[in-house]
């Protein structure tokens, strides 16, 4: 049986295994990769702190993803199609590691998430 996301280690192998599937992703694998040309060693460790801070209460994430994300809009286009197959990614790796109440917590936050940012950027490009 599968263990409900309790600590920064689940974290961070929920973390690690969807940006390794996000790679390799043909919708958005080439975005991050090829366009964003993200810095794993900086990014990972970012997103561990996101998401440790949204799931358990860890301080410590600073920044303006939102921002970035915008910017980046600018340069390829960020559709409901690849926020779509963002969030199905960061669905299927959570359900496939872990179940339980945070879990459940994780996606209903990442849907929000996804949710939030393509209205954003939606409304930075009128």
């Amino acid at each position: 049986m599968k263990k409900d996301i309790e600590n920064r280690a689940d974290i961070e192998l929920l973390v690690d295994t969807f940006y390794d599937k996000v790679q390799v992703n043909p919708v958005i694998g080439p975005i991050f990769t090829d366009i964003a040309r993200v810095d794993w060693d900086h990014h990972l460790p970012r997103m561990y702190q996101f998401w440790a801070g949204l799931l358990l209460g860890e301080p410590g994430f600073s920044g303006n993803p939102m921002r970035k994300h915008i910017e980046l809009s600018k340069m390829v286009s960020l559709t409901e199609t690849e926020f779509a197959e963002w969030l199905r990614l960061f669905g299927e790796t959570a359900d496939e590691l872990f179940a339980g109440e945070k879990v459940e917590e994780a996606k209903s936050r990442a849907a929000n998430i996804a949710r939030l940012m393509l209205n954003k950027i939606q409304q930075s490009h009128w």
